[in-house]
């Protein structure tokens, strides 16, 4: 049992904001997005990047979109400062690309960071220092004064060294780190002499970063916070406002929604949610969550596997498999009752239509997903799921009554064997149960003939390693070859038949007619499907109807 969480922990005070606007508001229009994938992902990994990775890394962010990254915190380490330096006199950053270094509002890491910025296009600077009363209280041990000084002073130094380098645009970010946890008053003092100490004005904005640091209350909370903040900061013209959502709650995407929501113009996070303890916010759920609301992103997730491959191999760290939109699984569905909502679901679905299909939140082919595992078969799926891959693969259009037929042979065989089944596996077995039996009749030709009542048949089948000659006659070939077989005391009635053209085969063949015919012995109680393929849809009726008298004697055990 856990223990009383009363005695150790406080809820979260709610935030006096009684006209709220945020729940009004819906999402319209994509954030900026800055990842920071190369700093604070790259910090929170076992073994960081090396100069390869980083390098790949930020070439694949760059094709992605982003038009700002925080590439390194170049004073905490030699590597990191190297990088940003190869990045700048490599000319490896595209005109419509800013990259962004973090610092501590300290003035020798404020120095060394602005001196591996030398010779750039244009950065963004990013300054911190915590402002929660358990960082003023314990770890400086400085009053509200003392910290506003220092994150002054810090502004007032970046200001006077970018001075210096007048060829570098510069922009300002500053963050109040721990905001979340920070009383909202002193949140707004700090800010508002940050902007002051910049002299920041619309055509010199200043980045406030509003970051939950550590996740400490509801998304709603959080959006009370931003939407107070946006509503009370002096130069509100003259801010960009950007959250920087962690994810210890596990509600980082919806906090950053939420944010958005209450007039946050910017999104800090990196891409799959990698970051310190539980991450950062996932840019690419956030993304994809605008993309399913008609919301374009800015950010090209079209070939999601190719980013998802890059990311595990810079991170070293597998995604998920039930990642939203992304994971292996994501589009995969086992459920019986889940695969036939989506086969249906792909059966009326129409290009170019408002994507309706059941249980695919997003088509996954805008993702660059193919079809092919949509639906797997394993001890949970159903005939729906059966019925697709049969179709997707190899163009078989199972009637209904053969799909509940054919699913309880491939329960039996999941349930003894586990594990999930392909659709080579599925047509294995469809083979297996329908096309090879050859006991206790094979096939080997008939030859039709007409007659004065409608046509007749000749027909040699295979029985006990012998070969009959059977004669018949009907109202048609299937009626003929029914009273043929009477001659070997097989007594059939024919309750459905269907037939359907597969297309080519899968060896580039001529098209292939199928047969499926559903055939009973009269007082047995059983009903079987028999199914037979050929390029003649007169003999692959005629092969249906030997597969399904040999289904039905497997069914009774007798022989002929």
């Amino acid at each position: 049992m856990l223990k009383d969480p009363s005695r150790k922990y406080s809820p979260f005070p709610p935030v006096a904001l009684a006209d709220r606007q945020w729940p009004n508001r819906s999402l319209r229009v994509p954030p900026i997005w800055m990842s920071t994938d190369l700093r604070d992902g790259n910090q929170a990994l076992f073994e960081p990047m090396n100069a390869d990775r980083k390098m790949r890394m930020f070439r694949t962010l760059c094709d992605i979109g982003f038009k700002e990254i925080e590439v390194a915190f170049p004073s905490a380490s030699q590597t990191d400062f190297d990088f940003v330096r190869q990045l700048i006199e490599g000319r490896h950053v595209p005109q419509d690309v800013t990259i962004e270094v973090l610092t501590q509002a300290r003035e020798h890491l404020i120095r060394r960071t602005m001196e591996s910025l030398r010779g750039a296009r244009r950065a963004i600077v990013h300054v911190y220092n915590a402002t929660s009363k358990p960082f003023r209280d314990i770890v400086f041990g400085m009053s509200r004064a003392e910290v506003v000084a220092m994150a002054v002073s810090a502004v007032h130094l970046i200001k006077q060294l970018a001075r210096e380098h007048p060829d570098t645009e510069w922009i300002l970010e500053y963050s109040p780190e721990t905001f979340s946890s920070t009383e909202l008053d002193f949140a707004l003092e700090i800010c508002d002499a940050v902007t002051a100490a910049w002299g920041a004005t619309p055509d010199d904005k200043v980045i406030l970063n509003l970051p939950a640091t550590v996740e400490s209350a509801t998304p709603n909370i959080y959006a009370d916070q931003v939407e107070w903040m946006h509503r009370h900061l002096a130069r509100r013209d003259s801010v960009i406002l950007s959250v920087h959502p962690h994810n210890d709650r596990g509600t980082a995407v919806a906090a950053a929604e939420l944010a958005l929501m209450a007039g946050a113009d910017r999104v800090e996070g990196c891409l799959f949610g990698n970051g310190e303890r539980t991450g950062n916010v996932d840019i690419v759920t956030l993304a994809l969550n605008l993309y399913t609301q008609g919301v374009a992103p800015g950010l090209d997730f079209s070939d999601i596997n190719a980013i998802a491959r890059t990311v595990e191999h810079c991170n070293q760290l597998p995604i998920h498999p039930r990642h939203p939109y992304v994971g292996d699984l994501v589009f995969t569905a086992f459920s019986g009752s889940h695969q036939d909502a989506i086969k249906k679901g792909f059966a009326v679905q129409r290009p170019n239509a408002p994507w309706n299909v059941p249980y695919l939140p997003i088509d996954p082919a805008d993702v660059g997903r193919s079809y092919d595992s949509v639906i797997r078969v394993n001890s949970q799926s159903g005939k729906g799921g059966i019925a697709y891959l049969l179709e997707a693969e190899y163009g078989v259009v199972l009637p209904r009554r053969l799909q509940v037929e054919f699913s309880g042979e491939v329960q039996r065989h999941t349930d003894a064997h586990g594990g999930e089944m392909s659709a080579a596996q599925i047509w294995q077995l469809f083979s297996q149960h329908y096309l090879v039996p050859e006991i206790p009749l094979r096939y080997v030709e008939h030859h039709l003939f007409e007659h004065g009542r409608g046509q007749g048949i000749r027909l040699r089948v295979a029985s006990q390693g012998k070969v009959h000659l059977l004669a018949g006659e009907g109202n048609g070939p299937i009626d003929a070859a029914v009273h043929a077989l009477r001659a070997l005391d097989l007594d059939l009635q024919v309750r459905s038949y269907e037939e359907r053209s597969m297309g080519k085969s899968r060896e580039g063949g001529n098209a292939q007619a199928c047969a499926f015919m559903e055939v009973t012995r009269p007082g047995s109680g059983v009903e079987c499907f028999g199914v037979g393929l050929d390029t003649n849809i007169v003999t692959a009726s005629i092969k249906a109807l030997v597969s399904g008298v040999n289904r039905l004697e497997a069914r009774h055990g007798q022989a002929v």
